[in-house]
């Protein structure tokens, strides 16, 4: 599958029968939902609006935590071959990191419908970053890499653009899913259906898009009480014996099995894969991916770290780290430093991807890229569209 918040408190999470609308609508800057505005049943005053505005700090901590995961991860790529034990966590890391930032996009999603307000949210902070980044990363191969024939194709997303079109097409579709008596296997089996269509084609990263869809239709189904019942001590311990059995199996099977299945980019025939395990696999990683993502859920701290007002910026750190990795590629710096893929070089890597990612997530990048994530654009929509 990112404002910086005035205010860091715990709150408690909304009751299960409000499912009020969320600060955001955008996945990676989404809040917890906001408590439902107006008069109590006594007949008292409405909250104050600064009360309104409070971030439940948890769910900044889980989009922090799993941007640096991503980051890391996109670090580890080009150093990591020759290390089995980095494969092996690169594989459990791409398992949840993509599904964990999904179903969190879903939970926020909930409320979305196509009234004009939503829809301008949705355009300027999904639609146009991706009209943006998608231009400025073709342009940024083009000339850092020496690629003159490099085209800017806003129907076939480049590196890591792909999540923010995916995440237009989900959220269009929020309608639909809440809408139906059993959304998760409908789900599922598109997931299954375009694991085994080889024609479906590149246009729009729709592969990814369809089998990743399960995770965001999960995420809309989710209620506040299923975060509480995953923060519970039995399952943090429960987690410890699934990540490290995880990590075994990863380590076993990671010269066998091909990262394609990861990344859900391809249908299984097009990795040479025979048609009917796409399905098996679609499945089987869908458990996996949970599990995983329940683990990590599980570990996320609830109350508000040093860390958690970097959770409002985690766009920023998800669009501009592409720039620091593809950057080091395209000056061949991986190449001409074969020892980073030494243990000591890893370990720097990681340091360098993790700090990089933090310093793009602070207020003062995402004030100095508001233009660019969360652009006003009152210019372009009618009045009437133009509050909430």
């Amino acid at each position: 599958m990112f404002q910086a918040p005035s205010v860091f408190q715990r709150a408690p999470l909304p009751p299960a029968t409000r499912e009020s609308e969320p600060r955001h609508e955008q996945t990676l800057t989404a809040t917890a939902p906001r408590p439902a505005a107006g008069p109590s049943a006594r007949g008292t005053a409405a909250p104050a609006p600064a009360a309104a505005k409070k971030r439940d700090p948890y769910f900044d901590n889980v989009k922090y935590l799993a941007i640096v995961l991503v980051a890391v991860a996109h670090a580890w790529e080009p150093v990591m071959d020759g290390s089995r034990a980095t494969q092996a966590l690169y594989m459990i890391v791409y398992t949840f990191h993509m599904p964990a930032f999904i179903l969190i996009s879903g939970y926020f999603s909930r409320s979305f419908d196509m009234t004009p307000p939503k829809v301008k949210r949705l355009i300027t902070s999904v639609a146009v970053p991706y009209v943006l980044f998608e231009t400025a990363y073709s342009l940024f191969k083009r000339y850092a890499d020496d690629a003159p024939d490099m085209a800017i194709s806003l129907i076939d997303p480049f590196f890591l653009t792909w999540f923010l079109i995916a995440l237009f097409v989900w959220r269009v579709t929020t309608p639909i899913w809440r809408t139906l008596r059993h959304p998760l296997p409908v789900a599922l089996a598109i997931a299954v259906l375009a694991s085994i269509s080889p024609d479906i084609g590149d246009d729009l990263d729709l592969q990814r898009v369809l089998q990743f869809l399960p995770f965001f239709v999960l995420g809309l189904l989710m209620k506040p009480e299923h975060f509480q019942l995953v923060r519970r001590r039995e399952v943090r311990l429960l987690s410890l014996p699934l990540f490290a059995g995880a990590l075994l199996f990863a380590y076993w099977i990671a010269p066998r099995m091909q990262l394609g299945w990861l990344y859900r980019a391809n249908s299984a025939q097009e990795m040479g894969a025979p048609w009917w395990s796409g399905a098996v696999m679609t499945l089987a990683m869908f458990g996996c991916a949970l599990a995983l993502t329940i683990g990590f859920l599980a570990w996320v701290p609830g109350r508000a770290r040093w860390f958690t007002a970097l959770g409002a910026g985690t766009i920023c750190g998800y669009l501009l780290h592409g720039f620091l990795i593809k950057g080091a590629d395209y000056a061949g710096l991986f190449d001409r430093y074969t020892w980073l893929s030494d243990p000591v070089g890893l370990v720097l890597v990681s340091l360098t991807a993790a700090v990089a990612v933090t310093l793009m997530c602070t207020p003062l990048v995402g004030r100095a890229l508001k233009w660019a994530t969360e652009p006003d654009m009152k210019w372009a929509f009618r009045k009437d569209s133009a509050g909430r």
